[in-house]
């Protein structure tokens, strides 16, 4: 399905965005190994997190949807079952590596495997540790899913410094430490999201310059209620659209603000952004609040680089759009990961940031380019990526003309009702 976006004059209104896929996936997942009955609110019932509930289910632990809560009925950490049949992670890395943590534990062997597109992300980085914990794990010649993993009990509970700051290969081994033989360590040089050693109670600290999170083997997990705020990755692209779209004024009620994922509005402050945040809370351990946008005369010469990128990735995309239609130049090094995403979001930005008329230096870890007054509305390749759609689907509102998002359905990902939203804000 492609999608025609026309020039905004205006974006006027309060919404929500969808609740936050990151604790979506964990929740689900620390609810198969609790003990009892996990309430759920908030849950996103976008393809990734529903992923990851189906592979839950096809190990033996049920749910239910009781209103507006999503029930998952913990068998505690031993009471997982073999698969009858191999995993689908769909299209989520983070079902495939968080549960492959789990599932090394285990005292069975399962195969998970995703769409071609996961089946091309790199598995290397959760195969190392998870093999030095003592799983025995195959994949493909290129270390790609399908993983084939032959779980032990107990692992061997390891320190693991991570190579570089990734919150899934950190979430996974804290997973894997639930059925270690010890106290496992994870450090890390760049802190990275937080919301898996928040959800299991785990304790951190900050020692020489690293992050130290520390998981003790055999750790009870008792049954929560875990509620879901609105994501902050979704909201990124509300706050861009009312910061570039004239005459803007958008509140975006009851978003995650979390330490490790908000690096975005810093950026976007530095840019001259006019962003308030209202109605500051903490539930469930989370800070979350309303966050209010207006239009505003952005400036860029910025350079992304360093410690900042792990807890900007997601955002990359839609902060590129946000300097396309700022004056100056933007730049961003150090986020080679980017080419492991849904797809390699470094050539997809150049590739649809060119059609727009504007010249980009293409590097290996990242891009640069500087704004331009001249720029034309076309056609944008969303290379089957939710976040490329989303964020050229917010820049064709500033375009003068008619802009096609190809593929653009790919938003169901993480944001079924992208588009609609659109709408009702114009």
């Amino acid at each position: 399905m492609d999608t025609i976006v026309s020039t905004a004059t205006s974006l006027q209104g309060e919404i929500t965005v969808p609740g936050d896929k990151s604790i979506s996936h964990r929740a689900v997942m620390i609810g198969a190994i609790s003990d009892g009955v996990t309430e759920i609110t908030g849950f996103l019932g976008a393809a990734d997190p529903l992923s990851t509930l189906s592979c839950i289910n096809s190990l033996g632990i049920d749910h239910t949807i009781d209103r507006e809560k999503l029930l998952i009925y913990g068998k505690g950490l031993y009471g997982l079952q073999k698969s009858a049949t191999v995993l689908d992670a769909g299209n989520s890395g983070t079902t495939i590596r968080l549960l492959s943590g789990i599932l090394a534990g285990q005292k069975f062997s399962t195969t998970i495997s995703g769409d071609q597109y996961l089946m091309k992300r790199p598995m290397k980085r959760i195969i190392d540790p998870l093999t030095k914990m003592g799983a025995r794990i195959s994949a493909t010649e290129n270390l790609t899913a399908p993983l084939t993993i032959d779980g032990k009990y107990p692992l061997t509970a390891i320190d693991y410094e991570l190579p570089i700051a990734s919150a899934q290969v950190k979430s996974a081994i804290l997973l894997a430490g639930l059925y270690a033989d010890g106290i496992t360590r994870v450090i890390e040089k760049e802190t990275s999201r937080d919301h898996t050693e928040r959800m299991l109670g785990l304790h951190s600290e900050h020692l020489n310059g690293r992050n130290i999170i520390t998981v003790t083997g055999g750790k009870k997990i008792s049954a929560h209620h875990f509620a879901v705020p609105g994501d902050p990755s979704s909201a990124a692209f509300f706050i861009v659209a009312g910061l570039i779209v004239p005459n803007s004024h958008i509140v975006i009620h009851d978003v995650g603000l979390n330490s490790t994922r908000t690096g975005f509005l810093s950026v976007l402050r530095q840019m001259n952004a006019s962003i308030h945040i209202e109605n500051e809370r903490t539930i469930g351990g989370e800070v979350i609040g309303d966050v209010v946008v207006r239009s505003s005369e952005l400036i860029s010469n910025i350079t992304l680089e360093g410690n900042i990128i792990p807890n900007i990735i997601d955002e990359i995309p839609i902060l590129s759009v946000s300097a396309v239609f700022s004056s100056g130049t933007f730049t961003v090094r150090n986020a080679g990961d980017l080419r492991n995403k849904e797809t390699d979001r470094i050539a997809a930005l150049c590739s649809n940031l060119r059609t727009m008329g504007l010249d980009v230096n293409e590097y290996e870890d990242g891009f640069a380019f500087e704004s331009k007054n001249k720029l034309v509305a076309g056609t944008f390749d969303s290379f089957d990526d939710h976040r490329i759609a989303m964020a050229f689907g917010i820049a064709a509102l500033v375009l003068n003309g008619e802009s096609k998002i190809l593929n653009a359905e790919c938003v169901s990902i993480s944001f079924p009702s992208f588009w609609e939203t659109i709408l009702s804000l114009q």
